[in-house]
């Protein structure tokens, strides 16, 4: 179930993510369906996109809290959740939801950022202090670090807590590995596509130099969903631009590779 949630209430710098949903899907009825990697069909186990999530205007804590429920009554139908941001604070409402079901639930964050400030631009719930607020519900690891606050470093420091930075990981192969062994059974995965090299994702609010490719992302996600389970996952953040198409046919396609991985047995 593809849920699409148009909000870009607390973005910073660049706004314009409630128009990344649309341009995924605009860009997906242009895939093949046929995926060349795993030489499958994996829109036959069948996908079905939900209507757009309307905005909750009171402010991101109630948006989140929206999230949340339509997050949980799709869950309990027994179906698998991916949700299309839009900014990356209403990925706690999926986590919540999930975190209900999966009490040792762990979460896989793939981002340019680290997003653990306390409370940034007058509320708990931004985008820049997502990931804080996921902490406090379930154990994250954190991939494509490369940007971050002096006070989000004192909290890393403090808590032990270990990101995989861009900088590091980037001379290294076992890298994946790693990370798959931080990782409880269940798992769900979270990218903010400013994880990405802004030179193949340029269309975020924040595009951070450096980043990980294509292929570095795939390779994790394939290895992951081998030895865990993904039990669902987001993709935030899209900022689409007029007259570069590339990066919404990239969001689009990555979805459905995370589909193809988490749904199929291999």
């Amino acid at each position: 179930m593809i849920l699409p949630v148009p909000y870009d209430s607390t973005t910073s710098y660049r706004t314009g993510t409630k128009d990344g949903p649309q341009a995924i899907i605009n860009a997906s009825r242009h895939m093949e369906l046929f995926d060349e990697e795993l030489l499958c069909n994996v829109s036959a186990q069948g996908i079905h996109t939900l209507p757009e999530l309307m905005p909750d205007h009171r402010g991101p804590e109630h948006m989140i809290k929206t999230v949340e429920l339509a997050a949980g009554e799709i869950l309990d139908q027994g179906k698998m959740l991916a949700t299309l941001g839009g900014e990356h604070s209403i990925t706690l409402g999926p986590v919540r939801a999930y975190k209900k079901i999966y009490p040792k639930l762990s979460v896989l964050q793939i981002d340019a950022h680290l997003d653990l400030r306390n409370s940034y631009a007058g509320t708990i719930y931004s985008h820049a202090s997502v990931m804080r607020r996921v902490h406090e519900l379930a154990d994250i690891t954190q991939v494509g670090i490369r940007s971050f606050s002096e006070k989000e470093h004192g909290f890393v420091t403090e808590k032990g807590l270990k990101p995989f930075y861009q900088r590091d990981i980037k001379h290294r192969e076992d890298w994946p590995d790693e990370v798959i062994e931080r990782l409880s059974e269940e798992v769900y995965v979270t990218i903010d596509l400013d994880g990405f090299d802004p030179a193949i994702m340029s269309s975020v609010g924040t595009p951070e130099p450096g980043g990980l490719g294509w292929y570095e992302v795939l390779g994790l996600l394939r290895k992951l969903s081998k030895r865990k389970r993904i039990v669902g996952f987001d993709v935030m953040e899209l900022l689409p631009e007029p007259g570069n198409v590339a990066p919404d046919f990239l969001a689009a396609k990555l979805v459905y590779k995370l589909a193809a991985y988490t749904l199929r047995e291999f």
